[in-house]
């Protein structure tokens, strides 16, 4: 993928637009790298915005949260475009209408669209016929692909529970089981080969149509893999895990806004002493591999670096857990030692200590401040518009907030009032206005609104709820009828009216 870097550099002052992927319209089921997706990018060229801000592309495990993936380095077949593959004479028309994708066009159904995807993805697989594509994609990719390709084939063909409960020769990876087992499933790795050769063949296409119009991809990687993943089962000793393959300390938040007992996401902890003793290769390919599909990266918890929250595996709440030191600046210099730090964000937010200040400081990436925690009447807050810094990213909110508009209806009713005497809005409809432009006319380098606020949506547009599990969170999409060219050019207006437009060269 070719990355007209001079044109997306983070330095400058410019705008961006959350939306994931899953949220674009299709007509099945969920949002994909289709005709959609090419009209989303002709909207942002058109609204003068430099940025398309996505969530994690990986395939999706428990909760169908893109931050609990089977792989670090793969992609979600749920976004291979149908009708890209009746173009090629894989698919018809008929067999992709016929499939049934949910009730409600509004909401992802997953369970709906697992099933249909994977039963349309084996049937074009049955039509394919370029093995030397297929075989050339396994080579270039051999670090990851093949090893993904083996877990998800035991998977589906051999056990579906995660890879802890599998036989032990499978699950400690003995070479002769693992021999057998490629030759017994050598038909269903080619399969996933074939989806992931799918998938970024698609989107290598896309990439390249928005970068072509000015737009730059900002992704975003999790700080942690998934417990059931590809990940941990290839390298368990990258991992603070048992002999039986559990761990013995599992990610998570101490008591926040978000809960009042914490959070306990589930992940394995890294052992970074191991990683090091690599020269933290492992994060190394893992960066080199996200930034060959975005043109910026955004660290999700960042602050997991300097010290992270571990937490006794088979803890009920997470109050037990304690704080241990992470590699610091010591992985981020290997880091900006093969990348530019131009091409990085850090996800700052959380429990902020002198420490974590000082990182981000070194490691020349730009923090963020987010509008939605700036009104507490008890603090100055740094994420207040006058305290932030020209090196930074603003939000209104991000995936794990509220929409705006939904902030002004369900928020502490003392934050509410301050955000209206500090903007001079009143009300959630004017208040979403008021933080939009709050937004890009800070002095921060770079502003990015989810579209949700843009359309002036309530909390049904939500896209999560941190520290929830349901249907709810994840499974939002935007109507089709939605992103009209009328309001295209008001955002292109607000965004030259502060500065932000893509085209600019400041």
């Amino acid at each position: 993928m070719v990355t007209q870097l001079e044109n997306f550099n983070i330095n400058t002052r410019s705008a961006g637009i959350l939306l994931p992927v899953f949220s674009l319209p299709s007509p099945y089921g969920i949002g994909t790298f289709g005709r959609a997706a090419y009209e989303w990018v002709d909207f942002l060229s058109t609204s003068g915005q430099r940025y398309w801000q996505v969530l994690p592309l990986g395939p999706t495990g428990y909760g169908d949260s893109p931050y609990q993936s089977f792989s670090a380095f793969a992609g979600n077949p749920y976004f291979i475009d149908l009708d890209l593959l009746c173009e090629q004479g894989l698919l018809k028309h008929s067999e992709c209408a016929s499939a049934f994708w949910g009730k409600d066009e509004s909401k992802v159904d997953y369970h709906a669209v697992a099933a249909g995807r994977d039963s349309l993805l084996r049937r074009a697989f049955s039509r394919f016929e370029d093995i030397a594509a297929l075989e050339e994609f396994a080579q270039t990719h051999a670090g990851w692909a093949i090893d993904y390709a083996l877990f998800t084939a035991i998977k589906s063909r051999v056990n579906p529970a995660s890879w802890q409960e599998w036989e032990q020769d499978i699950r400690v990876r003995e070479p002769a089981a693992t021999a057998r087992l490629e030759s017994q499933l050598e038909g269903e790795i080619s399969y996933q080969l074939f989806v992931q050769y799918l998938f970024y063949r698609q989107w290598a296409a896309l990439k390249d149509y928005a970068n072509q119009n000015g737009v730059g991809i900002i992704g975003d990687i999790p700080i942690y893999v998934a417990m059931d993943s590809a990940d941990t089962w290839g390298a368990r000793e990258l991992f603070l895990l048992g002999e039986d393959g559990c761990p013995t300390h599992i990610a998570g938040t101490p008591p926040d806004a978000f809960s009042s007992t914490g959070q306990l996401w589930g992940n394995p902890l890294y052992d970074w002493e191991a990683l090091k003793a690599t020269d933290y290769c492992w994060w190394v390919e893992r960066m080199r591999a996200s930034l060959s599909i975005y043109d910026v990266v955004r660290i999700d918890h960042f602050r997991g670096l300097e010290s992270f929250y571990a937490i006794p595996a088979g803890s009920e709440t997470a109050l037990s857990g304690q704080w241990l030191k992470g590699p610091g600046m010591e992985l981020i210099a290997r880091l900006n030692s093969e990348f530019s730090p131009g091409r990085i964000i850090a996800e700052d937010l959380g429990l902020l200590t002198g420490e974590v200040r000082d990182l981000l400081k070194d490691s020349g990436y730009p923090g963020m401040s987010v509008l939605q925690f700036a009104f507490s009447p008890d603090e100055e807050s740094s994420y207040l518009p006058h305290n932030h810094r020209r090196h930074s990213v603003c939000y209104t909110g991000t995936h794990d907030n509220d929409t705006t508009r939904g902030w002004f209806s369900r928020q502490n009713p003392a934050d509410v009032k301050k955000a209206i005497e500090y903007l001079g809005a009143e009300g959630s409809y004017a208040g979403r206005l008021a933080f939009i432009r709050a937004a890009l006319s800070s002095v921060a380098n770079l502003a990015i609104v989810p579209i949700a606020d843009y359309l002036s949506l309530g909390e049904q547009a939500r896209i999560n709820t941190p520290a929830t599990l349901g249907e709810h969170n994840w499974s939002w999409r935007m109507q089709g009828s939605a992103a009209t060219g009328k309001l295209a050019g008001e955002i292109a207006r607000l965004t030259a009216l502060y500065g932000r437009e893509k085209n600019r060269n400041t």
